[in-house]
């Protein structure tokens, strides 16, 4: 990561976001001991968000292929291929006696269009590791840059992500689970023509793992460092980002629920 920019980005968050946390970034790696290794529950399940969301205070952490305690978090960090046995009962209605149903989705045949219609990923290197943006070093090479934040944060994100853009899509929202949008679809954009932003955690099963009040914005780092030259002269110079800086302070805050 080269340090100018890093430096750079984070005096211009400073100065436009009024010290809301700096982003969570991830990348794959053959590497071994960049960050604390995460091991899968003793017992039962375990969301990613959990890990993933500490990674804001600063400890960097680093998921393997053993890493985990959830199906769709290996999945959709790319260490599974396939769906978990059942899955079209799983999102919708369930199996009587046997699978609870998420009902997240009408029917079982809803789901399985839906399934194919999913990318799939399989992770490019052994390990993928989480660092917070100030906690890059020289030779870490970012993918996606995640943002957590409130809906004033939010949309200097999203505005700043179209602000040189044609497209009426530049930012997506597509159903999934949490870590999806977080992992899979930003890392997929990355390899676009014209990477796009992905708004994020609408996910009810992962919501509980972050608080009330925030959403994500995950940004392949390719995208973010164009965002981040159009910072000074965009709309965050003007009297209309001004008055949401002063409410953007109380994101703070949450951070330290």
């Amino acid at each position: 990561m080269d340090n100018e920019l890093k430096e750079r980005f984070i005096s211009l968050w400073t100065k436009y976001f009024n010290g809301v946390p700096l982003p969570i970034t991830f990348f794959y790696t053959d590497k071994d001991r960049i960050g604390q290794k995460v091991k899968p529950p003793k017992a039962g399940h375990r969301c990613v968000l959990a890990d993933i969301f500490k990674v804001i205070k600063g400890k960097s952490i680093c998921f393997n292929e053993h890493s985990f305690g959830c199906f769709g978090g290996k999945k959709y960090l790319g260490y599974e291929t396939g769906f978990m046995p059942d899955f079209e009962y799983f999102l919708s209605c369930g199996i009587p006696g046997r699978l609870e149903g998420e009902r997240y989705k009408k029917t079982p045949q809803l789901v399985e269009e839906y399934m194919k219609n999913v990318p799939s990923l399989k992770a490019p290197s052994k390990n993928i590791v989480f660092k917070r943006w100030d906690m890059l070093e020289a030779d870490d090479e970012p993918d996606v840059a995640i943002f957590f934040g409130q809906p004033d944060t939010i949309s200097g994100l999203f505005t700043l992500a179209n602000f040189d853009k044609k497209d009426l899509n530049s930012v997506i929202a597509p159903f999934g689970a949490g870590c999806a949008t977080l992992v899979l679809y930003p890392y997929l954009e990355r390899s676009s023509e014209n990477p796009r932003a992905v708004m994020g955690m609408f996910d009810v099963s992962a919501r509980p793992c972050i608080p009330s009040e925030m959403l994500s914005f995950a940004v392949p780092a390719n995208r973010l460092f164009e965002m981040i030259k159009n910072m000074e002269e965009s709309f965050l110079t003007t009297a209309s980002w001004e008055k949401l800086k002063k409410r953007i302070r109380n994101d703070q805050k949450t951070f330290k629920k």
